[in-house]
């Protein structure tokens, strides 16, 4: 079993692993217990009641926090013809058809998001074995294939911070909302906005309490448990 530093057992002494936090009190505790040198992301692990198993138990979808993710979004779109230089117009970072699909073939994943114009999905298509577990690859539930002219939407959004989110293979929901160098008010806003979007996305097959546990934590720092109800209660800015 690995050893833990001296750091990360300071930052855990601070935590009650018993005690299930308000939102904001947990946010603060949160960003006191942050130690490593750069600006850690702060994550939300929902444990729902679903069985990943089945169809009418998956849940993914898209949401955009309010004050964004705090990092660059190095964004790829998969374009051709007028299509490409809208892209290239809104600032895509790269843009191409079969020349990148070439790339990424070869082992080339230098990106953060990846859109689709909806006429390339067929060539795209091929390319889910590399980007499916990756979480990359363009998907219309997400959001993320989109006709030519939501190009400049949807690149726009990418970079202010829009959260994909999906189920795993073990019912939890992982997503970022932030930085610890953000305010308590930012991270309580981004948490709101993705957990009222969770919520709005409950699948049809859902039975029972859909949503079990929540935990907060930073990148590097241990989990602190939120109090659910008020949690699940806080209302998007």
């Amino acid at each position: 079993m690995p050893k833990h530093g001296k750091k990360y057992l300071a930052a855990r002494a601070l935590v009650d692993p018993i005690q299930a936090y308000e939102p904001a009190a947990a946010i603060d505790l949160a960003r006191q217990a942050h130690y490593a040198a750069f600006d850690e992301t702060v994550e939300v692990h929902l444990r729902t009641s679903l069985d990943p198993r089945h169809a009418d138990q998956q849940v993914r979808g898209t949401t955009l926090l309010p004050h964004g993710l705090g990092k660059t979004v190095r964004i790829l779109v998969f374009a051709e013809g007028e299509a490409a230089q809208v892209a290239r117009q809104a600032g895509a970072d790269h843009v191409g058809s079969d020349d990148l699909i070439t790339q990424i073939q070869g082992g080339w994943t230098d990106f953060d998001v990846a859109l689709a114009q909806r006429e390339l999905m067929g060539k795209v298509g091929r390319l889910g074995r590399v980007l499916g577990p990756r979480g990359l690859m363009p998907n219309p539930r997400s959001g993320t294939v989109v006709d030519g002219e939501d190009l400049p939407r949807a690149i726009n959004e990418a970079r202010q911070g829009r959260v994909e989110f999906r189920l795993d293979r073990t019912a939890i929901i992982h997503a970022p909302i932030g930085k610890t160098s953000f305010d308590e008010r930012a991270l309580l806003d981004n948490l709101a906005t993705l957990v009222d979007a969770i919520q709005k996305a409950k699948p049809a097959g859902a039975k029972g309490q859909y949503i079990r546990t929540i935990n907060l934590s930073t990148s590097m720092g241990p989990g602190i448990k939120l109090d659910l109800n008020p949690t699940l209660s806080l209302t998007p800015p």
